[in-house]
């Protein structure tokens, strides 16, 4: 079964529970898949949803943020509940050592020796890490080590 058909199966369910927090997080996401395959005339695989949860979780952490701030927390209630809903459809995330490993694989297989070489090794990795690591903390990880 593919992500967007487990998504859409939990959509039903949660409408046979009647559970709405549950079914506004799952519409969400199901409308930020549709409209960036409207957007680019494409049908999504699971590498395309992840792009897609991946940007709505980062999106729900900022928000998080941003009402915590405010000082609203009944906002902030909504969207955890919201983000507890999309991390459930994230692959696990790698451990420590399995982006070490992909690194240093990365490194051997693009032959970086400078930071020159960054966005190569970055290409090499980005696709292994959908959704599994942060990229952000990855990159920089990479940067240290070509440093």
């Amino acid at each position: 079964m593919t992500l967007k058909e487990q998504i859409a199966e939990d959509m039903k369910a949660a409408m046979r529970a009647k559970d709405a927090p549950r079914l506004e997080a799952i519409r969400m996401l199901r409308a930020a898949i549709q409209r960036r395959e409207v957007d680019e005339r494409v049908a999504l695989d699971d590498g395309g949803v992840l792009v897609v949860l991946e940007k709505l979780v980062r999106q729900g952490q900022e928000s998080i943020e941003q009402f915590g701030a405010a000082g609203r927390s009944d906002l902030v209630e909504k969207e955890q509940v919201a983000l507890a809903v999309w991390q459930a459809y994230r692959p696990a995330p790698l451990s420590a050592q399995e982006i070490e490993d992909l690194i240093q694989e990365a490194l051997a297989h693009t032959q970086a020796t400078s930071i020159k070489d960054m966005g190569r090794v970055v290409a090499h990795i980005k696709p292994r890490t959908q959704g599994r690591a942060d990229m952000a903390a990855v990159s920089a990880r990479i940067k240290e080590r070509l440093s």
